[in-house]
């Protein structure tokens, strides 16, 4: 059977998140936000704030997943529009985060290549890694997923006891700039999720 950095592939079911999952995203992340530095948040948010995360990212037509294995949620990510500004609409900035114990997996980068084709059919162009701490397995990850690295913020964060450098990483999805969107060319000008 065919590995991915060392876990079986039908060990990991990779699916849309419902709000049922809430509570187990919330736990994944908050480990992230008080141990580690690829989220600038400080404070943990709960269960309910990543329910109402998942509702309108439902609402919204972007993309929302979790990996897991045997019934549990080990991971999840996800991909929102870049910024909220109108020409903003076909450019996503993603997350990726990993129960601690599910780490050098492989399960991100399932994670990774999952999100691009959907983030791709909900009619984004680009897909922007900001990656806190610039944290080398992420940089690598998105390397390994065709990211090219196209800036880097030099001490923009403060977090445990540390300024942190922000790099952000970039890959087009389908046409990328290649082609005008749907609905700019149609004179519609909508926003991405109206643009599948």
């Amino acid at each position: 059977m065919r590995r991915s950095g060392g876990v079986e592939k039908s060990e990991i079911q990779v699916r849309g998140a419902a709000a049922g999952d809430s509570g187990r995203i919330a736990q994944i992340y908050a480990h992230h936000v008080l141990h580690g530095t690829a989220t600038y948040d400080l404070d943990p948010p709960g269960a309910e704030d990543m329910r109402s995360k998942v509702l309108h990212f439902a609402e919204r037509g972007w993309p929302f997943l979790v990996a897991e294995s045997e019934g549990a949620v080990v991971g999840f990510a996800y991909a929102a529009q870049f910024r909220e500004r109108a020409a903003y609409a076909f450019a996503c900035e993603n997350s990726i985060y990993l129960d601690p114990g599910w780490t050098g997996r492989g399960v991100g980068r399932m994670l990774l290549d999952e999100l691009c084709v959907r983030a791709e059919h909900a009619g984004f162009r680009q897909m922007i890694a900001v990656i806190g701490g610039a944290e080398p397995a992420s940089v690598a990850l998105h390397e390994a997923c065709g990211f090219q690295t196209v800036g880097c913020l030099s001490a923009a964060g403060w977090k445990h006891g540390r300024w942190l450098d922000t790099v952000y990483m970039q890959r087009a999805l389908g046409q990328g700039s290649g082609t005008a969107p749907e609905s700019a060319a149609s004179g519609d000008g909508g926003d991405a999720a109206g643009a599948r």
